[in-house]
C-alpha cells in the first residue's frame, strides 16, 4: 500500500533537534521521506498575537501547545530577532539530502508567509518564494525542484507566482489526488501532490488523546488513496519521537510502503487531470488554506 511522509520543518529548534532524530529513525526503518525546510528567520513566536482570535486560542489550548512545542518555539522572534535557520543549520539540510531523502522549500519566513500570503501582491509572493528557493539551493549546492506552502496558504495567485520557477511539483494544498492546477490563461500549472491525511495538531485534543493518535492514523491508510501524511520536526521529531518510531513499525506491519512525494508522480505529468486550487477551510485548522476543487 503506497504512502508518503511529508516532513515540515518550521523552526530553528525543529531543524536543530528534530531533524537529526527523524533522520536516525527513518534510517532505522529503511524509509525515505520528503523534507520541506524553512530557511530564513524563525519568527514563529509572532503567531502568539493571534491568541486574540478565539479559534486560534482554542487550538492552542486544545493541543496543549506549550508542552507540545516548547516555549522557545512559541516565543521565537517576538522579543528578539528570529534566528537564521539556514545560515546556522544548513549542514543538517545537506545531511538530509545526503542520506537519500527528498528536500524542498517550505518557506523563507514561515510566519510571514502564513500571516501575509492573502494580502501580498503577486510580485511580493514571487520575491518571497524566490528568496527562499535560492537560499536553499545555495545551502544544498544543488537545484531544488519541489516546495510546500507554509500552512498550506496557497490560492490561484500563489500557484501563478510559483509557476515562473519551473519546479517539478508543489505540495501546497489539501486534497485527494494528484492534479495540475488550472491557470488563468487556460493552461495547466506545475503538478500538485496534495495532503489527504490529518496532522497531529488538527485532531489531538479533548476528542482524542495523544496516546491514541497512532491507532487513529493507521486506520486512515487505504489501498487506493494518496496516503500523504504530514508530520512536523517540532512534534514527531521531539516530543513524540518514540511514538513516531512505533508508528513506522506498525505501518510496516500493516503493509504500508513509504515513497517520497516525487516518486508518486507519473513519468509524464501531462497525463494528470486538471483541477482547481482554491481557498477553503478544514476542521481543526484556523483560518483559510489551499484545497483541491
Amino acid at each position: 500500500m503506497p504512502a508518503s511522509l511529508r516532513i515540515d520543518v518550521d523552526t530553528y529548534r525543529g531543524t536543530r533537534e528534530g531533524v537529526p532524530r527523524l533522520l536516525d529513525l527513518l534510517d532505522e526503518a529503511g524509509v525515505k521521506a520528503t523534507f520541506f525546510f524553512s530557511v530564513g528567520p524563525d519568527n514563529m513566536g509572532r503567531h502568539l498575537w493571534r491568541l486574540v482570535k478565539p479559534t486560534f486560542l482554542w487550538k492552542m489550548l486544545r493541543s496543549k501547545a506549550a508542552s507540545l512545542y516548547g516555549w522557545d518555539i512559541l516565543l521565537a522572534g517576538t522579543a528578539w530577532p528570529g534566528r537564521p535557520i539556514g545560515r546556522d543549520l544548513g549542514h543538517l539540510m545537506r545531511e538530509t539530502r545526503a542520506r537519500g531523502h527528498e528536500v524542498g522549500l517550505h518557506a523563507w519566513d514561515h510566519h510571514a508567509w502564513q500571516a501575509h500570503t492573502g494580502s501580498w501582491s503577486l510580485e511580493r509572493l514571487g520575491e518571497e518564494f524566490g528568496r527562499g528557493l535560492h537560499a536553499l539551493e545555495d545551502i544544498l549546492g544543488a537545484k531544488v525542484d519541489c516546495s510546500a506552502a507554509a500552512g498550506w496558504r496557497a490560492d490561484p495567485r500563489v500557484v501563478l507566482a510559483k509557476e515562473a520557477f519551473g519546479l517539478k511539483y508543489h505540495s501546497d494544498c489539501r486534497g485527494s489526488a494528484l492534479f495540475r492546477p488550472r491557470l488563468g490563461n487556460g493552461g495547466h500549472g506545475t503538478p500538485q501532490v496534495p495532503v489527504d491525511m490529518p496532522t497531529f495538531d488538527e485532531v489531538v485534543g479533548p476528542e482524542l488523546a495523544a496516546g491514541d493518535w497512532n491507532d487513529y492514523l493507521l486506520k486512515l491508510f487505504r489501498p487506493n488513496a494518496l496516503n500523504v501524511y504530514t508530520l512536523h520536526a517540532e512534534v514527531e521529531g521531539i516530543a513524540f519521537v518514540e511514538d513516531f518510531r512505533a508508528l513506522l513499525k506498525a505501518a510496516r506491519e500493516q503493509g504500508v510502503l513509504f515513497l517520497t512525494l516525487g516518486d508518486r508522480l507519473p513519468a509524464d505529468p501531462r497525463q494528470l487531470p486538471a483541477g482547481n486550487l482554491i481557498r477553503g477551510s478544514l476542521a481543526g485548522r484556523q483560518g483559510w488554506l489551499g484545497v483541491q476543487a
